[in-house]
């Protein structure tokens, strides 16, 4: 009996907290779930990642300081560029195309809202193309804006754009990163020119950006009205850390999740890291190609013979394989027969010493009897490279330029610009060298042609004193106006080699894009478009 009621009483007490311990947890889930439904306590997805300038403003419909990847995050496009080069639908559902390819007719989606609630549709897509044409000169390096006329709105949800006249590469345009993307009416400045300013970044993308300071940082959460998938990641911080060597500093300490870029880090830094087994690392295939590009506004590089020259006169293989690790390959000519329409491998121009001094001897620039820089009529043989500050690449291929180029005669100088003076001086015309990209896909060959032909962005006006010029133009024009597709690419085999020939771009390397990444990230990969960004894929392990 005794051991019987001893057993009950101790059985009860077990029982009994038994029940309060279950309560207890019952009621701390409770609470766990109540706050994540509640949106408290919940750690939020983020990472941290640096550039190496400023965002800007955020503009869609501007250029520098304008970054094009953080512009990708807020603002979409009608079509989008996919895998092999296949156009998709995006904000456009479906689209036709006139018999005389001059009117495009695009059928919105009718489940778009900008990220601040308000409807996307065929008003909002007319206000947005008509701010753009405000400025066509400004955006005429691209041809779909150099011959876009109008834009009709058919109805709520269809917009209709018409040509003035026919142009092959319509679609491709409209996938690129700039200018056609789309700006919510509460972002428009008095007098609709976005060019110049817009009141407030506000997209359909799947980012908006919440905080912004000038140089320092910038703050991107995702899009609550976004449409479509939504991103894996809630935020994502932009630290702005000009100096490569201290961007790699805090990713070694942990401060950065990820590294991405061309130029952010060296290449030299890259290999190190790729080969440290406490990170990650990716390297893309080839993206676009490093250029140089020499001005025939100045009257020495007029003469083909200085532009040859100088493009036999240094070893540029050693330069790439040197400079870039391997990680960015031999360029023998500007685009490789990746790219649409490029059907012909031009030999390249190989490096001789003893030719490219017989090519000055010729033009008549002569070594002085005391040696040094070759001379003209009293005027030395020198010019400037301007280079980009923050890409150690550039600066290290113009002093190996420099130093080779001395043993020639040549005298360069180099000079480092921020970003945004460099393409100021580009533009302008103001310049002897300058390095110079590519645009990549999806816009070339087309857009590349294009620029060699249409002045405002210094391509154009680089070619201006070549011989040949006035056909070389009416070439360009009939491949891009062209309905015949054999026709078109004679034209282009022609084009191509003319300016491959000319020596006023110099190609350099393909570019390669690299991710360099903490091991707690997963699917970091490439967009399919150069410019495009990497986060919407990443999630946190």
């Amino acid at each position: 009996m005794l051991k019987r009621k001893m057993f009950q009483v101790t059985f009860g007490m077990l029982f009994t907290i038994l029940i309060a311990i279950t309560s207890a947890c019952s009621q701390k889930e409770d609470t766990a779930s109540s706050s994540a439904a509640n949106g408290e306590q919940v750690k939020p997805k983020e990472i941290t990642v640096s550039w190496m300038r400023d965002l800007g403003p955020s503009n869609p419909h501007a250029y520098y300081p304008s970054q094009l990847f953080s512009q990708s995050m807020i603002y979409e496009p009608l079509v989008e560029y996919g895998e092999g080069g296949e156009i998709k639908p995006h904000l456009a559902a479906s689209w036709e195309v006139s018999e005389d390819g001059k009117e495009y007719t695009f059928h919105l989606r009718e489940d778009v809202k900008y990220s601040d609630g308000t409807p996307f549709n065929a008003k909002s897509v007319k206000r947005n193309i008509d701010a753009i044409l405000q400025n066509k000169t400004t955006h005429s390096w691209l041809g779909t804006a150099k011959l876009l006329d109008r834009a009709e709105v058919v109805d709520e949800f269809t917009v209709k754009l018409v040509m003035s006249e026919p142009y092959y590469p319509v679609l491709q345009d409209l996938t690129t990163v700039r200018p056609f993307r789309f700006l919510a009416d509460a972002g428009f400045p008095e007098g609709d020119n976005t060019l110049e300013s817009i009141q407030s970044p506000i997209g359909t993308g799947p980012w908006m950006l919440k905080e912004y300071k000038q140089d320092g940082y910038s703050v991107f959460v995702k899009n609550p009205n976004y449409w479509g998938e939504q991103p894996e990641l809630d935020k994502i911080t932009v630290r702005i850390i000009p100096d490569a060597e201290t961007r790699v500093l805090a990713f070694e300490k942990g401060d950065l999740d990820l590294i991405f870029g061309e130029g952010s880090i060296s290449l030299d830094e890259f290999t190190r890291l790729q080969k440290n087994e406490n990170f990650e690392t990716s390297l893309s295939g080839p993206l676009g190609t490093r250029n140089l590009i020499l001005n025939s506004q100045n009257s020495k590089l007029a003469d083909v013979r200085v532009r040859l020259a100088l493009h036999q006169g240094f070893d540029k293989i050693a330069m790439v394989k040197g400079i870039t690790s391997d990680v960015e390959q031999l360029a023998t000519q500007l685009l490789s027969t990746d790219y649409p329409y490029v059907s012909k491998t031009f030999p390249g121009f190989e490096y001789d010493v003893a030719k490219a001094a017989a090519y000055l001897d010729e033009a008549g620039w002569a070594v002085p009897a005391s040696g040094g820089t070759r001379e003209k009529n009293g005027e030395k043989l020198s010019f400037e490279l301007m280079y980009d500050t923050t890409d150690r690449i550039q600066k290290a291929m113009g002093e190996t330029l420099q130093a080779e180029w001395a043993g020639l005669g040549v005298e360069l100088r180099l000079t480092g610009l921020e970003l945004t003076e460099q393409t100021k001086r580009f533009r302008e015309g103001d310049y002897d060298m300058n390095f110079w990209f590519n645009s990549g896909v999806p816009y070339d060959p087309h857009t590349l042609v294009n620029a060699v032909a249409e002045p405002t962005f210094g391509v154009a006006e680089a070619h201006m004193n070549i011989e040949g010029k006035a056909e070389l133009d009416k070439q360009i024009r009939q491949v891009l106006a062209s309905v015949d597709v054999k026709r078109r690419q004679e034209l282009y085999d022609q084009i191509l080699e003319k300016v491959q020939n000319e020596s006023v771009i110099i190609p350099l390397s393909y570019i390669r894009q690299f991710n360099v990444y903490q091991k707690t990230l997963d699917n970091v990969s490439f967009p399919e478009s150069r410019w495009d960004h990497p986060f919407n894929s990443i999630r946190l392990k």
